[in-house]
């Protein structure tokens, strides 16, 4: 018989581990909870809207075991109180997955109060969220930053979307330096045109678009995360991009 012991890296169970999510109750963060609750992990999320946790906790217990909260990460010390409900739920902490963000219009269609929210969420929740899950962790851990090709869209309309989630990418490359030596993984996803609520298009035309290959489903980048986080320790995956096939323009 042929000897294959060597033909695959080592595939790191998820059985077991404590995941936090954040915006893990619509959308991208949604498909990773149940994804990974589905392998084996217990899972924490939360979201702005109450019945929108509802939802997601009902599909994450028909496959695995999850909870979490209904909580707004961009009010002052709400990223420590949900990391703090958290790691009280899990036992501790495994895995962060920061995903928690919302949609943005140009700089100048925005308010100054708009702009300040959007920067909160967008911006300091992801920043203050990989520092709490890496005080938990101590020395040994993944966080996952859930990033977007808007990176790359640099014209009229994006400025405040791209400028933030370019930061999220140069944050992404300095911080896996940072907390590499004490055993801390961290990974930056970076999707493109996916189905969610966060798209302009109604549903029946995010639907059109994934039929004809144009855009991503939200589980395509569940499937991605759950990559990353099944590599063995000695590998980090710091960046995954995945765009649909048929996307023509970011």
């Amino acid at each position: 018989m042929t000897d294959l012991s060597d033909a695959h890296t080592a595939i790191t169970s998820l059985k077991g581990k404590r995941v936090a999510i954040t915006g893990g109750t619509t959308g991208i963060g949604r498909a990773i909870a149940v994804l990974l609750a589905s392998e084996g992990a217990k899972v924490f999320i939360c979201g702005r809207d109450a019945q929108h946790l509802a939802d997601a906790l009902a599909r994450i217990r028909e496959v695995g075991e999850g909870d979490g909260s209904a909580i707004d990460l961009a009010e002052e010390e709400n990223v420590g109180r949900f990391f703090e409900a958290a790691t009280d739920y899990l036992g501790g902490l495994d895995v962060a997955v920061v995903n928690a963000a919302k949609s943005a219009e140009g700089l100048t269609d925005m308010s100054e109060a708009e702009l300040r929210y959007t920067i909160g969420s967008n911006f300091t929740a992801y920043l203050l969220s990989a520092q709490h899950a890496a005080k938990i962790m101590k020395d040994a851990g993944d966080i996952v930053l859930i990033g977007s090709m808007s990176a790359y869209v640099l014209g009229p309309g994006s400025t405040v979307y791209a400028g933030i989630k370019y930061g999220i990418q140069g944050f992404s490359i300095a911080l896996r330096r940072e907390l590499g030596k004490q055993g801390i993984r961290v990974a930056l996803v970076e999707p493109g045109l996916t189905g969610s609520d966060m798209q302009t298009d109604p549903p029946e035309k995010q639907r059109e678009k994934i039929a004809k290959e144009e855009s991503l489903r939200a589980e395509d980048i569940a499937v991605g995360v759950h990559y990353l986080l099944s590599q063995p320790r000695r590998a980090v995956v710091q960046q995954l991009t995945i765009s649909p096939r048929m996307q023509d323009e970011e």
